[in-house]
């Protein structure tokens, strides 16, 4: 298969970061793209995120803003700043967006890997992977050599061999060895939480094999302004500058 994929994840309604990337994938020779969720929440333009997403008929799985923001459920759980900014994005979607969000799968497997917004053993839950002993319960249930996740806006690699479960930093590229298996989290396009502020992405060649991580600026000033000029809390715009 002569297919090399760009993995996406944690978009969250940032168009400026969003473009960027997609710009970037396209001159590393990416025909295809895939999203492991939340396209929407914590900035400014979910509609237009959808839209592009769809335009590139990229392959998305749901995140936990993504069902929130298309599902009319209590945010009583919720922290008050995500509370209040899926309530604002609600009110910016339209039907069509809203059924699209609807019908988004918790997980899917496609040209040879998975993909998932939390975990694989239970992706309904939501449930951060910030440590090996959270990864380890995923892999009972991957049963691919690679797959791939957000939800914690982190880049790393989890990988289990005959001797166990390790923690790769995500540089450099990456191929499974025989027997090996890869939990991927793709980092964030458009709210980077590693203290590095430009976007995180993983470009994947699905002949040789191998993965890569790339890092994009963008313009986050724009996207900053674009946050403020919506109403949204100043933390979502500070923290854009941040990484974190």
């Amino acid at each position: 298969m002569d297919k090399k994929f760009a993995i996406l994840g944690d978009i969250h309604a940032n168009i400026d970061a969003l473009n960027v990337v997609v710009e970037d994938a396209r001159s590393r020779g990416v025909t295809d793209f895939i999203s492991v969720g939340d396209i929407v929440g914590y900035n400014s333009r979910p509609s237009e995120c959808i839209k592009l997403i769809r335009e590139l008929n990229c392959v998305t799985v749901r995140g936990n803003h993504d069902h929130y923001c298309s599902y009319n459920e209590s945010l009583d759980d919720f922290q008050p700043l995500a509370a209040s900014v899926i309530a604002w994005t609600r009110r910016q979607l339209s039907e069509d967006d809203v059924s699209w969000l609807h019908n988004l799968p918790y997980q899917k497997s496609i040209a040879g890997f998975m993909m998932v917004h939390s975990t694989l053993d239970c992706p309904e839950h939501w449930g951060y992977v910030f440590d090996i002993l959270a990864a380890e319960a995923n892999f009972s249930y991957q049963t691919t050599s690679i797959c791939f996740h957000g939800h914690t806006h982190v880049p790393i690699v989890y990988q289990r061999t005959s001797i166990g479960i390790s923690q790769l930093a995500p540089v450099g590229k990456f191929k499974p060895a025989i027997g090996q298996k890869l939990f991927v989290n793709v980092g964030s396009v458009g709210q980077p939480r590693d203290g590095d502020p430009r976007s995180s992405y993983v470009v994947y060649d699905a002949k040789t094999r191998e993965l890569e991580f790339i890092r994009v600026p963008y313009d986050v000033e724009a996207a900053m302004e674009k946050n403020r000029t919506a109403g949204l809390p100043e933390r979502l715009a500070t923290r854009l500058e941040q990484g974190r």
